[in-house]
């Protein structure tokens, strides 16, 4: 599954289990007798974490959020620092201090590398114990399916399990392993440009439309019901969908629709102002508030280990590096262009960036969380994840395990050209079959699963001659 911070889907209401109605189905048609959805743990009902819950585990790393309850007395201003509370408020800084450590450490276990020990634990209770005096063999998993992040686990359950699933399935989830956290994003940054152009060909009319929308939202950023504020950044993070299912589009421009009412002004002009029903659509879409993992670890899963850490809001930093020499990516400057420049406000992709624990995101926000986030973007001794050598010889002729990948062209998620460092000749994925189509985009298995999950089994059992 996707993330890292989101459950499995649940079945029947969220998977269909009809031979053609998922992969789920799909592989139940095909002899697979037990179909295991793992919420990763953290979230779904997996001891889900949530600032609720973080509060109630580590209360001291929020004894400044709330300066003025209780008559604490605690005056801070929106940008200070731990550094500057320790002197004027010494004996609570300390307290704060001892429960950030201990909260970085805590969601430090969240990662890859504890996923797939607890997929092994899972598997470990499901299966029966051997009987008294029956020789003890290895019980692998008959096979793992992979989509986005929960590729980048199987690639750590092929690094670091004895004995990984038996046929690993990979769906836009090749994790980048030979490049840095900055190239990534770098990467990233242009085929989302690519996909925002893609989406403003279909529907050219919302150029102006989007343009509007941000500087209505520069000038005066409305107050969302949650307690967050709708700024110009938070609209554009609308874009992390574009990537996505083939009405990503069209439910887009559907939306922009009817982001603004007209009203008749005191002078007699017609005014516009954002509809109650966009505002309120706009605090729910979203997933950040309510899966704080997504925000705190998404950066970390490009972390293989000190050498490429730390991520130190990469995206961000990427982004105001390229929009510094690129203006195009500069959204305060193209939304005030005029209707000739017809150079369009770009949406981000799937970005995390420092400023979404200011406000914006009323889950996100409050001293406690803004300095875990901050502390876990300059972690520097992150575990590894990924070994090389133990991943060729797991998928070695003759050995372990099988792979497949569906690797997606215009994947706006997961960096093309860095999955196939991984899979050429020479990479560490070589001997994983690989099917590259542009016919989906990185939901292919949500929106075709049973065709994807199809082609991707037989091409590891050998009755589907992919490549060619």
């Amino acid at each position: 599954q996707g993330g890292p911070g989101f459950g499995a889907s649940p079945p029947i209401c969220g998977l269909g289990l009809g031979d053609s109605s998922s992969w789920a189905g799909k592989a139940l048609s095909r002899g697979f007798k037990r179909i295991v959805l793992m919420d990763q743990r953290g979230t779904g009902k997996s001891s889900p974490i949530t600032k609720q819950t973080l509060q109630n585990r580590f209360p001291d790393l929020f004894i400044f959020d709330d300066p003025d309850e209780g008559g604490s007395g605690f005056l801070l201003t929106k940008d200070q620092t731990i550094d500057q509370l320790q002197i004027a408020y010494p004996d609570q800084s300390k307290s704060v201090v001892t429960a950030l450590k201990e909260s970085v450490d805590f969601l430090s276990c969240f990662r890859a590398d504890n996923i797939v020990q607890d997929a092994e634990c899972v598997k470990n209770a499901l299966l029966m114990v051997p009987t008294i005096g029956s020789e003890s063999k290895p019980r692998p998993w008959g096979a793992a399916l992979g989509q986005s992040f929960g590729g980048f686990c199987l690639m750590t359950y092929l690094s670091q399990i004895e004995n990984p699933p038996k046929v690993c399935i990979f769906t836009g989830g090749i994790a980048p392993m030979l490049s840095s956290c900055d190239d990534i994003y770098t990467s990233l940054w242009e085929a989302v440009k690519e996909r925002n152009l893609r989406y403003y060909d279909k529907y050219p009319g919302d150029i102006e439309t989007v343009k509007k929308i941000v500087r209505l939202l520069l000038s005066d950023p409305p107050a969302l019901p949650s307690g967050g504020s709708l700024t110009a950044r938070r609209f554009l993070q609308l874009g992390v969908s574009l990537g996505g299912s083939p009405a990503s589009f069209a439910s887009l421009h559907s939306l922009l629709t009817t982001a603004l009412v007209e009203y008749g002004g005191c002078d007699g002009e017609n005014q516009e102002e954002f509809s109650r029903a966009f505002l309120k659509f706009m605090d729910s879409v979203q997933p950040f508030d309510n899966h704080p993992l997504y925000f705190l670890l998404h950066e970390s899963i490009y972390c293989d280990g000190p050498k490429s850490s730390p991520a130190n809001w990469s995206a961000h930093r990427m982004f105001e590096k390229i929009s510094s020499i690129q203006p195009e990516y500069d959204f305060e400057f193209t939304s005030q262009t005029n209707s000739s420049d017809h150079r369009p406000t770009l949406f981000f992709g799937e970005m995390i960036f420092p400023w979404m624990a200011d406000g914006d995101y009323a889950e996100l926000s409050g001293f406690g969380m803004k300095a875990l986030a901050h502390a876990i973007a300059k972690k520097d001794d992150w575990g590894q994840l990924y070994d090389a050598e133990k991943m060729r010889l797991a998928l070695g002729d003759g050995w372990k395990s099988k792979a497949t990948a569906a690797i997606y062209f215009d994947d706006m998620y997961v960096s093309f050209d860095a999955c196939m460092k991984v899979t050429k000749r020479g990479g560490p994925m070589e001997k994983c079959k690989v099917w590259i189509t542009n016919e989906y985009q990185h939901s292919g298995l949500r929106d075709d699963g049973e065709q994807v999950f199809d082609k991707l089994l037989g091409m590891a059992k050998g009755s589907i001659q992919t490549p060619s």
